[in-house]
């Protein structure tokens, strides 16, 4: 190895400096592959889906619909799916997240209450339906909402 060999790593170096404008012998002078004229030959051409004063799309499409931006997006799992924990064991969010039951947590997990279920578990989520809250308390588990 010696010193003038030395090379970044294979497409490690994107570079986007190439300088435009600087003269014939450079392959990008004169008008910088803006061709001739024209109003994308100028600066502050016009922005993407600019269509030459026409009403554009995306203003000539009826807006449809009502978005909440105080909504939260909640992942329901069953009381079912608490099944694979160990007796007396501790189930909370990561717990969950650890076994596969849920991907991510998003807003919040609420148990819901379909489905059987044989164990005593702590349970520690954000909530729980009437069902999944009386089916963990009547196996003598806790159902508390973090």
């Amino acid at each position: 190895m010696e010193l003038s060999s030395l090379r970044p790593a294979e497409g490690s170096v994107q570079s986007d400096n190439f300088r435009r404008g600087r003269g014939h012998g450079s392959g990008n002078g004169k008008t910088a592959g803006k061709g001739h004229k024209g109003q994308k030959a100028r600066s502050g051409a016009p922005r993407p889906g600019f269509e030459g004063g026409q009403m554009p799309l995306f203003r000539r499409l009826p807006k449809r619909g009502f978005k909440n931006i105080n909504s939260k997006k909640i992942v329901a799992i069953n009381v079912s799916s608490l099944e694979c924990f160990d007796n007396d064991s501790v189930v909370d969010v990561q717990a969950l997240k650890d076994n596969g039951i849920i991907k991510h947590e998003y807003d919040g997990v609420k148990i819901l209450g379909n489905g059987e279920f044989t164990k005593k578990l702590t349970v520690k989520v954000n909530a729980y339906s009437a069902s999944a809250k009386e089916k963990i308390e009547a196996l003598g588990g806790t159902a508390e909402v973090i």
